[in-house]
């Protein structure tokens, strides 16, 4: 099990299971000093570049790439942070149909988990409702710098926090929400006021979080909004099915995620190319 904003996830397959409990020796037991949290290494590196922006009392960095003046796009980390995975995913939605500006707010602050109980250390010490004022400063900044409109996307932490960004940043246009939902403390999707498409996994098995029971909830729950909404599963994938870097792939393997399926990650593609289009063409 692991928990995303208070909520506790099982994990329903065994292999699984081991990933997040006994190779992490139970993260809740560890102290701090044992983590050797890393900070991040040439985050600006072209094609980025390295901004920062202030929200209330704190400043926060962000990298962007893309055209000046193209819609702009929030792009949310995974809980490892912004890693290369998350930059491989927006040079990719820069580069996508018309052509984005992709911005990826620090949401850990220069932090990196670079293992499964580093990351879950992270992610138990995440601000949940300070991640939604830095993605309402995020998506204010693109629209004060060129974007005339601006959507949210995320992966795994960051899909369920890009649904919560549907319900509770107004200046959100769309949002595109990959293998990740919500806990109902933190915003109820049957709220949303921004066109919502989500993407699971047929076989994720994170219960409550990214199952496919959880996506026919969010499903539920859109349709009830009253809002523009897509839900997508993906036969034969598991969690982060959208990972295809040799590294990503690796780890992924790693956790007991063997399964390996370009065709989904290119028809989740063109389905975000697609909704991110339609609604944030000026």
């Amino acid at each position: 099990m692991f928990v995303v904003a208070g909520r506790v996830i099982s994990v329903s397959s065994s292999s699984a299971t081991r990933i997040f409990t006994a190779s992490s020796r139970n993260p809740f037991s560890l102290c701090v000093s044992r983590f050797q949290v890393r900070a991040m290494a040439d985050s600006a590196s072209p094609p980025f570049k390295k901004i920062q922006i202030q929200r209330d009392d704190t400043t926060f960095d962000a990298y962007v790439v893309g055209k000046e003046d193209a819609p702009g796009i929030v792009v949310l980390q995974e809980w490892w942070g912004v890693d290369f995975e998350i930059k491989n995913h927006a040079v990719k939605i820069s580069q996508l149909g018309p052509g984005f500006k992709a911005l990826i707010p620090d949401l850990y602050r220069g932090k990196v988990g670079l293992d499964v109980a580093e990351a879950q250390h992270l992610m138990d010490g995440l601000d949940w409702q300070g991640a939604v004022k830095d993605i309402q400063a995020s998506v204010n900044w693109l629209k004060t710098n060129g974007s005339s409109k601006a959507g949210v996307t995320g992966f795994c932490m960051g899909g369920a926090l890009s649904i919560a960004s549907s319900v509770l940043v107004p200046e959100v246009d769309a949002v595109v929400a990959f293998y990740g939902v919500p806990s109902s403390q933190l915003a109820d999707p049957a709220q949303a006021k921004a066109p919502v498409q989500a993407h699971f996994g047929e076989l994720d098995n994170f219960v409550g979080f990214s199952d496919v029971t959880a996506a026919k909830a969010l499903e539920d729950k859109l349709k009830a909004s009253g809002i523009p909404y897509e839900v997508h599963i993906y036969p034969g994938n598991a969690h982060a099915f959208m990972n295809r870097s040799p590294e990503g792939v690796k780890r992924r393997k790693d956790m007991g995620m063997p399964d390996e399926d370009e065709a989904s990650a290119a028809l989740a593609w063109s389905r975000f190319t697609t909704w991110m289009t339609r609604y944030l063409s000026a």
